[in-house]
């Protein structure tokens, strides 16, 4: 019998498709993973903004993971938009009820707009419940600087981040650098005793909307087939890279990656 890899988002729906369960659906088969999905949360939302965020109960999060696990078990998991503390909470007690492993967690806390996607008083549950149970976690600067509860100006700083979030009990961290000011984009990945480096060109284009999502997603994908977390990370710098260069150039505002670009290159 074929073996078949399994990967669960549990995410915000993206009704514009760019980010979310939609990216990491899309991300995952573009990489040979079959696919499943817990809705957290519905939102409005196109390359110009968020125009609503409407949450599931904690109710329809579990039975979604309780469904999934217990029929389809996964081989790695990724979570995205949680939005409340209550969600956090129920999302890590499944995680742990399951035994689920290979977890990937994209702490998504602000859309491309600036609208918040994750509520102040959750970030204290994300670091005390979620991270914990994490294999990788993928901040990107700002949201490294929440978490760590510091100021991120430069590499060095990120490197001290990274170790700060790593003693929150994360196996792996990975400060994306996107934001940084260097002339090529360097993600940061740090084990608990050495740091690795992955460098690529910068683009310059509005259409980047979602490459968080589709970053985490592509790591969670190569777990999932049975990847360590550096080929894993490495595999999805490329694919980002791709996505991003190969730009769809839909929507008037921040527009969404390219999700079938890296496949076109191989």
């Amino acid at each position: 019998m074929k073996k078949v890899f399994k990967a669960l988002t549990i995410a915000g729906s993206d009704s514009g498709g760019g980010a979310g369960i939609q990216a990491d659906l899309k991300t995952f088969q573009e990489l040979g993973v079959f696919g499943m999905s817990a809705l957290t949360a519905v939102t409005a939302q196109n390359t110009l903004g968020v125009q609503g965020v409407y949450p599931l109960s904690v109710e329809a999060v579990n039975e979604q993971i309780d469904s999934v696990a217990t029929d389809l078990k996964p081989n790695a998991v990724k979570t995205g938009m949680l939005f409340s503390s209550e969600i956090i909470h129920a999302v890590s007690e499944k995680m742990a009820m399951h035994q689920l492993e290979n977890i990937v967690v994209d702490p998504v806390m602000i859309a491309k707009g600036g609208a918040p996607l994750l509520q102040q008083e959750a970030v204290s549950a994300l670091r005390t419940h979620l991270l914990p149970l994490a294999t990788v976690v993928t901040p990107n600067i700002p949201e490294a600087e929440v978490i760590a509860d510091m100021k991120i100006h430069n590499l060095a700083d990120r490197e001290t981040a990274a170790r700060k979030i790593f003693a929150l009990g994360v196996k792996n961290v990975v400060i994306k650098g996107g934001h940084g000011e260097e002339e090529q984009a360097v993600d940061l990945l740090y084990d608990g005793s050495d740091f690795s480096f992955f460098k690529s060109k910068r683009f310059e284009t509005r259409h980047t909307h979602g490459t968080g999502c589709t970053f985490a997603a592509a790591i969670t994908a190569e777990l999932a087939a049975g990847k360590e977390v550096k080929e894993a990370v490495r595999t999805a710098k490329t694919f980002i890279e791709a996505a991003i260069q190969d730009e769809l150039g839909i929507g008037q505002g921040h527009g969404p990656t390219n999700h079938w670009a890296y496949r076109q290159k191989l």
